[in-house]
């Protein structure tokens, strides 16, 4: 008995052993396969632009022209590091923005007397009058930043605010303390609401704002950079949300500002509602985060440990615990670029990209998530890429409908065969009125082929009269799913990435996401879907945002370059758990070809789901090689229907706007382009 017993130990042991040995395996085989798409990707990309160049006939006679221009651009780079003049390129640069601040983005938008009061009066009218206590560090502050920083706060329409400062500069810096108290001393209001510590050390960002939370007795918390500048009008919005919204995390829109003007902008960042993928993947939310202080539990605001990411952090942990966060779309937040600050040079505090790496990691750990890597993307050194683990090998159905155009299909079979590197996956070809023998060959040669295991082909019957409906062929095959996961898949597709389904795996594998998206692009390289926004187009719908911008396009604040959470994303590369896809009854029938795909993802949000797009998951997409364009005679017409159909369908939806599309952009281009102002 005691052999047996031993013998059952070490069977127990040697199964342990295995099970570590294909465990470790098996992450090396993702990491493989991840680094492999990289390559890959690097490797494509550069072939293309090589070969463009290569082709380009202009190429060679164009080269005293790139002579001139570069010539010209050395030149206007001696002379703005001389010091002497801006450069040509720098002051188009300049009038542009000038423009930009003149349509109402600049301090053309700041209130006018008659616009204070009122703001003043309908302010004194509310409810809840909230205290806001505003924390800002002071380190060796310049004395035109600290004044202009003071000064904005002083500038509020919405007048209940406390301003705590607690200073860490040093001796050489002493003036801080003195300007301070110049401003304390012009009345005795200012004396009870301007709070000032002079701290007995400088211990870093996170130490010295958390002394300034000391000092703070408001009912809401909003840090504030000593060398930046507020909109007259922030509190007054922020407080107007927290009485209509009951919001208890706001943040809104900023802009960068070169230097001392603040209609010379850098950047401007509209950003999206609240959405979680945005956020792990960069901190897009940043300024001006103001909260109610219960959120923080006992917490320090910072910690220390995520120096040069303490927003990031703070921001990951309070909106975890927040009930109403409220965006509020409007740029009132004035962020100083200059060459010590992070908007400036990132390289300033190159310590900023490992806190930031650390802080989503300490995020992803406290949801559970184990195993998980951050990497930078090419858009930015704190913009990440999160390779989540996947749990055990599911079985993934792709389901491809399909009518003739036998060589399109071909090419996206022949693609998934050789490239992906998943290999728990089966494919569902449903034919729905193919007449081309060729198409019935090739159905022939891949189901008795090498990969007959994988490929069924079933077969939908359409009734006499009846026309092609993609909703009701793709609900007939994925009835014939084993999989735990359905792929949508158009056969006018070809794979680019090797690990295009686990990318896609990855999210459709949590339980809080439904749909998941893939990047495509048309033959030439330029993108077709990178995301889909409600209303956005000439038939007020939806719309693809970046169409047509180049591959390598960064994309409107880098978002071409993470996964992010949409309101859609399209049917010609859509994973969702079967068992998601079977609870909404799968895609609406009464959309024959269009906008299906758009109403099942709005469907999936209205059941608490988010729904993702991820850029790491490529394919080339021959749009509507199979079944014409959609603007054309009867497909033009039943177009019109659907979308119709669509608009009666989620009128409220449509009129609330997309989340994760801020309204300051117009809906009549995919390019984020600003919204002409009146």
């Amino acid at each position: 008995m005691e052999s047996e017993n031993r013998n059952y130990q070490d069977l127990d042991t040697k199964e342990k052993d295995y099970r570590a040995a294909y465990e470790k395996e098996k992450a090396k085989a993702a990491f493989l396969a991840d680094r492999v798409a990289q390559l890959e990707d690097q490797v494509d990309d550069l072939s293309f632009k090589l070969n463009r160049i290569k082709s380009n006939k202009l190429w060679k006679a164009s080269k005293p022209a790139r002579d001139v221009y570069h010539f010209a651009q050395r030149q206007a780079d001696r002379v703005r590091n001389q010091g002497d003049a801006r450069g040509v390129m720098k002051k188009i640069q300049y009038k542009i923005r000038e423009k930009q601040a003149e349509k109402g983005y600049g301090t053309k938008s700041f209130p006018g007397e008659a616009e204070r009061v009122r703001q003043q009066q309908e302010a004194a009218g509310f409810e809840r009058q909230i205290l806001f206590s505003i924390l800002v560090p002071l380190y060796n502050t310049p004395r035109e930043y600290l004044k202009d920083m003071i000064d904005s706060v002083l500038n509020q329409t919405y007048g209940n605010w406390q301003l705590c400062l607690a200073d860490g500069s040093d001796d050489a810096h002493a003036y801080v303390g003195e300007v301070v108290r110049d401003y304390q001393n012009r009345d005795d209001t200012l004396r009870r609401r301007i709070l000032y510590r002079k701290l007995d050390r400088n211990g870093g960002i996170s130490y010295n704002t958390n002394q300034c939370l000391a000092m703070a007795t408001g009912d809401y918390i909003a840090p504030f950079d000593h060398d930046d500048v507020l909109h007259p009008s922030v509190l007054y919005w922020y407080v107007k949300a927290i009485n209509e919204q009951d919001a208890d995390y706001l943040y809104c829109d900023e802009t960068t500002f070169r230097e001392s003007n603040l209609n010379h902008f850098v950047t401007i960042h509209f950003k999206p509602d609240y959405a979680i993928d945005n956020l792990r993947a960069n901190n897009y939310i940043c300024h001006l985060s103001c909260f109610d202080r219960s959120l923080l539990q006992g917490e320090d605001l910072y910690r220390s440990e995520f120096d040069g990411s303490q927003d990031h952090d703070m921001i990951l942990r309070l909106t975890d615990k927040a009930q109403h966060i409220v965006h509020v779309p409007k740029l009132l937040y004035y962020w100083r670029s200059h060459p010590g600050s992070t908007a400036g040079n990132i390289a300033a505090k190159t310590y900023a990209i490992d806190a930031a790496k650390g802080a989503v990691a300490d995020h992803l750990r406290r949801h559970g998530f184990r195993n998980f890597k951050i990497t930078s993307t090419r858009a930015f050194e704190t913009i990440f890429k999160i390779t989540y683990e996947i749990e055990g090998e599911p079985l993934v159905s792709i389901v491809i409908a399909n009518k003739d155009h036998s060589e399109d299909l071909k090419r996206c079979l022949n693609s998934i065969f050789e490239k992906s590197t998943w290999e728990n996956y089966e494919i569902i070809v449903v034919e729905n009125g193919s007449t081309d023998d060729a198409t019935f060959r090739y159905y022939k040669e891949v189901t008795n082929g090498p990969y007959k295991d994988r490929v069924r082909v079933v077969t939908y019957e359409r009734q006499e009269g009846e026309s092609f409906n993609y909703s009701r062929v793709n609900n007939y095959g994925a009835g014939f799913a084993n999989g735990s996961y359905l792929l949508l898949l158009n056969n006018d597709t070809e794979v680019i990435s090797v690990n295009w389904i686990e990318e896609l795996l990855m999210y459709a594998q949590r339980q809080d996401v439904a749909c998941v998206g893939a990047k495509l692009y048309y033959p030439d390289k330029t993108i077709q879907h990178a995301g889909i926004v409600l209303g956005l187009g000439a038939h007020r719908t939806a719309g693809h945002t970046h169409y047509r911008q180049r591959r390598e396009n960064l994309g409107y604040m880098g978002r071409l370059c993470y996964t992010q959470d949409v309101s859609a994303v399209t049917g010609a590369c859509l994973m969702v758990k079967k068992s998601v896809f079977d609870a909404l009854g799968g895609l609406d029938e009464s959309f024959a070809v269009s906008l299906n795909d758009v109403d099942f993802c709005i469907r999936c949000r209205q059941k608490g789901y988010l729904n993702v797009f991820t850029p790491f998951a490529e394919l080339y997409h021959y749009e509507s090689a199979s079944r014409g364009g959609d603007l054309q005679g009867a497909n033009a017409e039943r177009y019109n229907r659907e979308s119709e159909h669509f608009r009666a369908k989620w009128k409220d939806v449509l009129a609330a706007g997309d989340p994760y599309y801020n309204p300051n952009f117009t809906l009549d281009r995919s390019d984020y382009s600003l919204k002409v102002q009146d």
